[in-house]
């Protein structure tokens, strides 16, 4: 039966079984994963927002995704752990700690399971959501079979997998930047009165999750601009309006017109953003958190990237994305891409709107963001799952036999990944990451055993295994106190963990006493990069050549030190 009879029917239960997928594999770590290291301050910055309409804490993000989180706990009836004296004492510029004390209050004051499982589930419907607007969009962009195929990227991509139930805002932020983009395309494509208000409620959304959202500013000016100059005149030559700006055939009456435009959009988007802090008395309160975007990071912090720390590297997010992703993605893209962009193949208005954004993203967040991990360009995966699907596409349909076989192969590889690093996913990489220094340690779950070789950080471990690191010592060594390399923001004790706390400092100073020890992924990374200054790589950089007792979670290194033998 060829596709296009069977295509109609059969399609929507592949979509939806895709996205069902997707749910199911984000549902059952919802509350297995302990808290990382900045939903604390997330979770309590929002629940403190909904409770007493008062913005303190946290302003270094926008409300929208904080707010989200939190109406779960407003429902169940959370207990708000401060008192009205207490709230009051607290500055409209506190120190940076208390948002994540506040957090950790809200979170172990009440069930600590129950907290993280319903303030994560909305994370995972918007994650969701993403994955349906990949297919909705991508149906126009690439057409039907390259849609589908881009769905099925993003669904088993162990990147999106990890970061799409956490309450933070990467995943959020990329729903409603594509959720915009989306709307605007399909204004610029029919234009209308309903349509530009949507857009303008969908850049809203979107500037209200992120202030990197401040980049879909020039972007759209772009497209409603580039827009003008291939756009018909409407018959019967009516002049432009602001339902329609193209619809003259003067050039200079159109520009005019696309300005009231995107001024109309930036209009609504400032009433949906003034209506997510509550109508503030300030109504700058915005502009008041954007200048203190990143206020709470170390300055003195050195990104780490293959062995070296510098203060920045220029090349830190196409690294990451190609040794992050899976081979067989990355492959895709490649394959897509060249598809894509053949003459003929799509218009110019749909190049542009795949290629402008990640493009525009991943510069951007090269200049001004922290090197802090492959989580930053999650809005840009988006549109390279687009040309992954186009490269399905074109594999199945126009390379015959041995295309349709390479594209069964890839694809079962991407589910592999997936699979192969369940529930582990931040800690995914690729083969790439094993192929230089230890091919030996390639596994089901891909290169993830040489992460640490690479990146720290977010990339590895951002404290989401504590738990299961618990129920490894509760197996295996019970009643021992373990020596502690913790890389988070919440107290271990709160997981029953007995401990003593240990630094890279620590690991890199003197030789380590005899005893149990349990070291985040994020110290062990740092601390091959610490010996590498001091010793090399040789025998003495023992972090990068020992062999640990087992990895937990794919976050801690567990290595047993025995006593020495008597003389």
């Amino acid at each position: 039966m060829s596709e296009r009879r069977q295509g109609p029917g059969f399609r929507p239960l592949l979509v939806s079984g895709l996205l069902l997928a997707f749910f199911l594999q984000g549902f059952s770590t919802l509350a297995l994963k302990t808290p990382t290291f900045d939903e604390p301050a997330h979770i309590g910055a929002g629940f403190s927002y909904l409770k007493t309409r008062q913005f303190k804490v946290n302003l270094q993000h926008p409300p929208l995704l904080k707010e989200i989180g939190a109406l779960p706990l407003l429902a169940m009836g959370a207990k708000w752990p401060m008192t009205p004296d207490a709230w009051a004492e607290i500055s409209d510029d506190p120190d940076p700690w208390v948002q994540w004390q506040l957090g950790m209050d809200v979170i172990f004051g009440n069930d600590s399971g129950r907290v993280l499982f319903w303030t994560r589930l909305p994370f995972l419907l918007l994650a969701t959501f993403l994955g349906f607007l990949i297919y909705a969009w991508g149906r126009k962009l690439v057409g039907d079979a390259a849609a589908v195929g881009a769905l099925f990227l993003y669904v088993f991509d162990p990147t999106i997998l990890a970061h799409g139930t956490l309450v933070t805002t990467d995943v959020g932020f990329a729903a409603f930047l594509m959720l915009f983009l989306f709307a605007l395309y399909r204004y610029i494509e029919q234009r209308s009165v309903p349509r530009l208000l949507l857009c303008g409620l969908a850049l809203g959304a979107a500037l209200g999750s992120k202030f990197t959202g401040v980049v879909l500013l020039p972007v759209a000016a772009i497209f409603v601009y580039a827009a003008a100059l291939f756009i018909p005149a409407s018959p019967g030559l009516r002049p432009s309006t602001l339902a329609d700006p193209y619809a003259s055939a003067d050039r200079g009456q159109r520009i005019v017109w696309c300005l009231y435009a995107l001024l109309a959009m930036g209009a609504v988007a400032a009433l949906v953003i003034y209506a997510l802090y509550f109508f503030p008395s300030n109504p700058f309160l915005y502009f008041k958190g954007m200048g203190r975007v990143n206020a709470d990071h170390i300055t003195a912090y050195a990104p780490f990237m293959a062995g070296e720390f510098k203060p920045r590297f220029w090349t830190y997010y196409i690294v990451a994305y190609l040794l992050k992703e899976p081979i067989a993605s990355i492959l895709l893209v490649g394959v897509g891409l060249m598809a894509f962009t053949r003459r003929g193949v799509r218009t110019a208005l749909d190049r542009t709107f795949v290629l402008l954004p990640p493009i525009s993203l991943f510069l951007g967040y090269t200049v001004v963001s922290h090197n802090l991990g492959i989580r930053y360009i999650i809005p840009a995966l988006p549109f390279l799952y687009l040309l992954g699907g186009a490269g399905v596409a074109y594999l199945i349909h126009e390379r015959g036999r041995v295309g349709k076989v390479l594209a069964a192969v890839l694809c079962v590889w991407v589910v592999v990944a997936a699979w192969g690093i369940y529930p582990d996913h931040l800690s995914y990489f690729n083969e790439l990451a094993c192929l230089p220094e230890a091919p030996g340690k390639i596994g089901l779950d891909g290169g993830s055993a040489c992460g640490v070789l690479w990146f720290d950080d977010s990339n590895v471990d951002w404290g989401q295994g504590l738990g299961q690191l618990k129920e490894w010592l509760d197996r295996h060594a019970p009643g021992r106190v373990v020596n502690l390399g913790y890389f988070g923001s919440i107290r271990p004790e709160f997981y029953g963990l007995v401990y003593n706390r240990i630094t890279v400092q620590d690991l890199t100073a003197r030789p380590l006493p005899p005893g149990l020890y349990a070291i985040s992924a994020h110290l062990v990374a740092r601390g091959i990069g610490e010996l590498a200054r001091k010793q090399g790589r040789g025998e003495g950089n023992w972090l990068l050549h020992g062999r640990p007792t087992a990895v937990v979670a794919h976050a801690y290194y567990v290595y047993d030190i025995p006593l020495p033998p008597p003389e």
